[in-house]
C-alpha cells in the first residue's frame, strides 16, 4: 500500500499541493492496515483508525484523507473499499475572530518598538511586520515566506500561498515608506537572509516564535482575551477584510465588484470565504438586515 500511497502524492504534487500532513496520516495509516495484514482499503479499519484521535475534527481529518486517497485507487482496483463521506458526522464551526480596533493595532506597533533592541533589529522587525498585515491582510504564512526580490514596484509577489498561486498585492504608499525604512535600517546593521522578515542572525523568521512574541505583545499592549480565547497574528487578516468592506462604496453592482476585487486581493479561491466577513461585525450584519428587511416589503434586493 506504501507504494499507491506515493504515486497518489506525487500525482497531486504535480498540481502544486505539498501534502506534507496527509503524507505522515496516510502512512499512519498503511502501517495500522498492514499490521492488520491488509493490502486494500477497508472502511472497518479507516474508521478504526481515524477513532483513534482525540478529537471529532481529527477524527474527520484522517478519515477524509483516506477517502480521497480510496477513490484515487479505486478507479484501477476496485478492490479497494469507498467509505462513506463524513462518517465522523463533523460539521465546521468558524470561530469568532476578533476584529483590532485602530487604537489596538497602534498599540500592537507601539508594544513590538518597546521590545528590548540593543543593537539588534528585533523591535523593528516585529513592529514592521504587524504594520504589513494590518495594512494588507496578507496571511502570516505569507509575510514570513516573503523574499526581498519579490517587493517590485508594482507590489509584493506572493509565491507561497495557501493554494499555491501566485497573485500580486499593491501597496499604499505608507506601507511602502514603512516597509522601505525596515529594509534600509537592516542594510545598515548588515543583516542578510533572502526573507524579508529575518531575525539578527539573518536566519526566517519561525511561526511558533512569531507566536509567542506576538501573545507577549498582547498581554504589553493591554489586549486581553474574549470568550476565554487569546486574539491571533492571524486575525489582523480579518480585520483588513472587514474594514475593506465597511467602506465599500454604495451601489449593489459596485459592492459586487468591491467584494470580487477583495477576493483577488486576499488570494480567496472560492468566493463564499470573502462573503464569510460579512458576518464579522454588527455593523455589515445591520447593512445585511435592512436590505433583507427591504426587499422582504418588496424592494429590490
Amino acid at each position: 500500500m506504501i507504494k499507491a500511497i506515493e504515486t497518489y502524492l506525487a500525482m497531486r504534487r504535480t498540481t502544486g499541493f505539498t501534502l506534507s500532513n496527509a503524507e505522515y496520516l496516510l502512512r499512519s495509516f498503511a502501517s495500522f492496515a498492514t499490521h492488520q495484514k491488509q493490502t486494500h482499503i477497508r472502511t472497518a479499519t479507516v474508521i478504526q483508525w481515524a477513532g483513534q484521535a482525540r478529537s471529532v475534527a481529527q477524527r474527520h481529518v484522517r478519515y477524509q484523507t483516506v477517502c480521497l486517497l480510496a477513490q484515487y485507487l479505486r478507479v484501477e482496483d476496485r478492490r479497494h473499499e469507498s467509505p462513506p463521506t463524513n462518517y465522523f458526522g463533523y460539521r465546521k464551526v468558524r470561530r469568532v475572530p476578533h476584529i483590532y480596533s485602530c487604537d489596538e493595532i497602534e498599540s500592537l506597533v507601539l508594544a513590538a518598538k518597546r521590545l528590548p533592541s540593543f543593537n539588534s533589529l528585533r523591535s523593528e522587525t516585529y513592529a514592521t511586520l504587524i504594520s504589513l498585515l494590518a495594512a494588507t491582510g496578507l496571511r502570516i504564512s505569507e509575510a514570513l515566506h516573503l523574499l526581498v526580490s519579490d517587493i517590485t514596484a508594482d507590489g509584493l509577489l506572493i509565491r507561497k500561498t495557501k493554494f499555491q498561486k501566485t497573485r500580486l498585492v499593491p501597496l499604499h504608499e505608507t506601507a511602502w515608506t514603512g516597509l522601505s525604512r525596515y529594509l534600509m535600517h537592516r542594510q545598515e546593521m548588515r543583516i542578510g537572509g533572502d526573507q524579508v522578515f529575518v531575525s539578527d542572525e539573518g536566519q526566517p523568521l519561525v511561526y511558533w516564535r512569531v507566536h509567542d512574541v506576538f501573545r507577549n505583545l498582547l498581554k504589553s499592549a493591554g489586549i486581553k482575551p474574549s470568550r476565554g480565547r487569546w486574539p491571533r497574528i492571524h486575525e489582523l487578516r480579518h480585520t483588513f477584510a472587514v474594514r475593506a468592506l465597511e467602506s465599500s462604496p454604495t451601489g449593489r453592482q459596485r459592492i459586487g465588484q468591491h467584494m470580487l476585487a477583495l477576493a483577488t486581493y486576499l488570494g480567496h479561491v472560492n468566493i463564499n470565504s470573502t462573503y464569510w466577513y460579512l458576518e464579522t461585525t454588527p455593523e455589515l450584519l445591520r447593512s445585511i438586515a435592512v436590505v433583507t428587511e427591504d426587499f422582504a416589503h418588496g424592494g429590490q434586493p
